[in-house]
This record gives structure tokens, C-alpha cells and sequence, in this order.
């Protein structure tokens, strides 16, 4: 029998304003264990327990599903996949689009995707436990390149999880797309995101849903990690402290808590603004000092240059677990990977030198924000 675990989200005020219930242990095939940032193990749920890519059909009316692109409205359709015994599973499936920038038709052929699983149709199945879940799509159907732009957003996602457990786990996926409406099938890339409840109850953990909040609400060791990454991938596109209208905090960045309240713990996402991904749409804000996102801003407060030595030690003890990532995703063309090395290979470089640490952080950071 699995065990049922009530998870909670929680306002600044600590009251709870949402419940889901979530499996946290299955009776299929062994979870993956990993060790949390504490040393505490934990167990990781099948879908993101491998990093092989994995093959599905979603057969769904896809023609509708873009041309309409319904944010609230659910369409029918099914998913396919092969366990690893090869046992065939078909599941029922709702699918709408979400997103924002590339939700838009004038960005994007093809919108991001949410996906809302039967939970008693995915027990014992690599997706147990899954009920909705975000995929991150290719954007155009016609220009290979795109599949690339997808695979380095992936890869932002695997450094965050080889060093911290606080991150949210990713699973790549190889789609092939069946239109029920007509349309030419096609073969696409694209990754699924673990949901934030299963983030925090990973960690035990609450996920906090508020407005704006200040730099003292944040956990100062976790927003000094968060944008030294953020630096690391050449990315801007995102506050650690500001919600965007309607919204709840922050922009790009969700938060977690392990007492209701303050200090918040920032858990980023959305990284196809990055540098590092380079996406032919992406440009900086305005607002910044850069003008393209290939260059790198330290966004780091002042105040926090002391926890600087103790960070960068952390980029540089995990440098080998980073690159061994880029080296074994084997979907990377040669363009990707040499780009994404060479960007690696200079932030590392930077970091690795007193002189270039006080001229990128140190003299860089900001009294506030």
C-alpha cells in the first residue's frame, strides 16, 4: 500500500489556501532515492527517477488546441507510452495550453502545454503519482533549432537539481504529436516539470503564495545561490521579490517555506531568456544595463558579498557533476554543446579568480534592488 501525504499551500499569513493530496510512496517498481540539501534522503518519484528520454504519442485535437490556444478549458485526448518491461500503457488525458510570452501566437507556432492525468489510471505506471504537469514545447513546428532552445532550458533545470535538492526535477520527453483533426503527424522534444507541491513535500517544505515581499524575507544563502545560477546562465528574466500584475510573488521565481512564513526559500523556472539558451526572441529588460542577454548581470545584493566565497565554492565543488550533464545529453547537436561549454568554461574561469570575482561580484552587487 503507498502512503497518502496531505500538502498545503500557504499565504504570507500562514493560512492555508489551497489542499491536494499527492502519492508519496508507490507499490511499482523501486523510486530513486536522492539526499536533500540537509543530507536527508528522499525518494523521487518514477517519472523523474531517469533522465533517458522518454517516448510518448499524445493524440489529442491539435489543431483546436493552438488555433483556440483555451488557458482554463480542457480538450480530450490520450498519452502513450512503453514501460520498461515493455508493457504498452494509454492513458486518458486533458490538455490545454498555458504560458504567457510564448502562449502568443506571434511568438510561437506551438504553445506550451498542460497535461492532467486520471490519477487512478497512472498507479503502477511511470506517471504515478503525476496528476497535472507542466511540458515545455518546441515553439516552432518548422525550424529545428527551436528542439535545441528546448534542450539547453532543459539543461538549466538539471544544474539547479546535481546541486540542489530544492529545485523542481525535469523528465525529457520525445513526442510524437497525432492531430485527431488532420493535421501531419510530427516528432518533437520537449520536457515535462515536477509540480511545485511535489518540490516542497519533497523537502518538506510549504509552497507560499503572496504578493511582493523584500530581500528580508529571503533566505540570504538561497538568494545569493539563485543569482550566482542565474549568472552562471547568462539569465535577468526574473525577481526574487516582485510579482507580476495579478499574480502571485515573484516573477519566475516560486517560493517555499518550512515554517508558513518567513525566511522564504526562491525556487527558479522559465529559463528560455537566459543567454545560455539564447532563444531568437529573447531581449533583456529595459530596465537593466545590458543589451542582449548574452551578457551577464550579477543581480546579488551587496549585503551578501560575505556569503560569496561559500557559494562560488559550491558552483566550483559541483563543476564536474555540470558538465557531466551536458556531456550525456546525447539529443544536443555539436552547435549546443560547444556553446553551452564555452559558456561554462567562462563563467567558471571568472569565478575562479579573485581579481575577476571582485569585478563581476563584488563591485557589481546592488545596495537594493
Amino acid at each position: 500500500m503507498g502512503r497518502v501525504s496531505a500538502v498545503r499551500r500557504y499565504n504570507i499569513y500562514g493560512r492555508a489556501v489551497l489542499y491536494s493530496v499527492a502519492v508519496a510512496l508507490f507499490t511499482i517498481s523501486p523510486i530513486a532515492a536522492a539526499r536533500d540539501d540537509a543530507g536527508v534522503i528522499q525518494t523521487v518519484a518514477p517519472l523523474f527517477a531517469s533522465h533517458s528520454p522518454l517516448l510518448v504519442t499524445i493524440e489529442a485535437p491539435l489543431t483546436t488546441l493552438m488555433e483556440e490556444r483555451p488557458k482554463e478549458e480542457y480538450l480530450n485526448g490520450t498519452l502513450s507510452f512503453s514501460a520498461n518491461d515493455g508493457t504498452k500503457h494509454t492513458l486518458d488525458l486533458k490538455i490545454r495550453t498555458r504560458g504567457k510570452f510564448r502562449w502568443k501566437k506571434k511568438h510561437c507556432d506551438f504553445a506550451p502545454i498542460r497535461l492532467n492525468l486520471r490519477k487512478k489510471q497512472v498507479v503502477d505506471t511511470e506517471f504515478s503519482g503525476q496528476d497535472k504537469l507542466k511540458l515545455v514545447t518546441h515553439c516552432k513546428n518548422k525550424n529545428s533549432k527551436y528542439e535545441q532552445f528546448v534542450l539547453r532550458e532543459y539543461l538549466a533545470y538539471r544544474f539547479l537539481n546535481v546541486m540542489t535538492d530544492t529545485s523542481f526535477h525535469v523528465r525529457l520527453l520525445q513526442i510524437n504529436y497525432i492531430d485527431t483533426e488532420g493535421a501531419k503527424p510530427m516528432t518533437k522534444v520537449g520536457f515535462l516539470i515536477e509540480d511545485d507541491d511535489d518540490v516542497a513535500e519533497r523537502n518538506s517544505l510549504h509552497v507560499i503564495k503572496t504578493g511582493d515581499i523584500s530581500y528580508d524575507d529571503i533566505d540570504p544563502k538561497a538568494q545569493n545561490f539563485v543569482n550566482v545560477f542565474q549568472y552562471m546562465i547568462r539569465n535577468t528574466e526574473f525577481s526574487l521579490v516582485n510579482a507580476e500584475p495579478g499574480e502571485f510573488c515573484c516573477h519566475n521565481i516560486d517560493l517555499l517555506s518550512a515554517t508558513k512564513g518567513v525566511p522564504f526559500t526562491p525556487l527558479p523556472y522559465d529559463f528560455d531568456f537566459s543567454g545560455m539558451v539564447n532563444a531568437p526572441y529573447a531581449a533583456p529588460n529595459p530596465r537593466l544595463e545590458i543589451q542582449d542577454v548574452r551578457q551577464r548581470l550579477f543581480r546579488g545584493l551587496c549585503a551578501n558579498n560575505e556569503l560569496l566565497p561559500d557559494t562560488l565554492k559550491r558552483f566550483i565543488d559541483n563543476r564536474d557533476a555540470i558538465f557531466g550533464v551536458v556531456d550525456n545529453l546525447e539529443l544536443l547537436s555539436s552547435r549546443s554543446r560547444r556553446d553551452v561549454t564555452r559558456d561554462l568554461n567562462l563563467f567558471y574561469a571568472r569565478i575562479s579568480q579573485a581579481k575577476s570575482v571582485d569585478a563581476s561580484f563584488i563591485k557589481r552587487c546592488n545596495d537594493s534592488l
